[in-house]
């Protein structure tokens, strides 16, 4: 099964979009019920906003958990988290950032990499700018030491884009974000023991593909991010 993690709501969803078999929410949960079936558990997310030891540059809390967005490219979120793998009784760690959209959730861009950076998020941004030119959002972030760089402060001037930031100890002002680190750790991520890091990189990549192309929302009108986006478009 690809997402065993599914819980009633997101089977009904996909059985009607993908497989062409009717049934509303009840009856749904009445089998699953009777199979056992379960979606995965939250977990606590113990992440949460820090100031930087020592900041270049503070913006205001501009988005000001203001979450809905008119259009694509108006309202941008981004964040970096970190996953744990074990070779033998070594841990290691791989970073990712990643942007999204507010107005359709969507993963606008994302980089993996070894080090949590500057060069990670930098990365990050730039390639976002490459795959929507001309895209002037809101950029909002927590208060971490990459974002508080004079140097991305002066990437979103240069690219005509508003700074946003979380306040201290204040998760919710970038709740959007933490919500989608949330769903890719739960649905992919936690209760697994990664022993490899090709294996761990694969799995988000791939994971973000999923995310973007058919994971089916119901906030979205039971539409994917990408259908979301590319619906807007073709109405422009």
């Amino acid at each position: 099964m690809e997402s065993p993690d599914k819980g009633y709501r997101r089977i009904r969803d996909d059985l009607e979009r993908y497989h062409g078999i009717r049934a509303n929410d009840k009856r749904v949960l009445r089998i699953c019920r009777r199979k056992g079936i379960k979606s995965t558990i939250k977990y606590s997310n113990n992440g949460c906003t820090r100031q930087a030891a020592n900041p270049q540059f503070i913006a205001e809390n501009v988005l000001n958990r203001e979450f809905a967005a008119a259009s694509p490219n108006q309202k941008w979120l981004t964040d970096v988290t970190e996953f744990k793998y074990y070779m033998g009784v070594e841990v290691h760690k791989i970073y990712l950032s990643a942007i999204l959209d507010l107005y359709d959730r969507r993963i606008v861009s994302y980089v993996i990499g070894d080090s949590n950076n500057n060069p990670l998020v930098f990365d990050t941004f730039d390639a976002a700018i490459a795959e929507n030119p001309g895209a002037r959002p809101l950029c909002h972030s927590d208060r971490g030491f990459q974002y508080t760089n004079r140097i991305f402060h002066t990437k979103l001037e240069a690219a005509g884009m508003t700074q946003s930031m979380s306040r201290v100890a204040k998760c919710i002002d970038n709740g959007p974000m933490e919500g989608f680190w949330g769903i890719l750790k739960r649905e992919r991520y936690y209760g697994k023991r990664f022993t490899d890091r090709e294996t761990l990189v694969k799995m988000i990549e791939g994971y973000i593909e999923y995310y973007n192309n058919k994971r089916l929302q119901r906030n979205l009108g039971v539409l994917t991010p990408m259908e979301k986006y590319e619906q807007y478009l073709a109405a422009a």
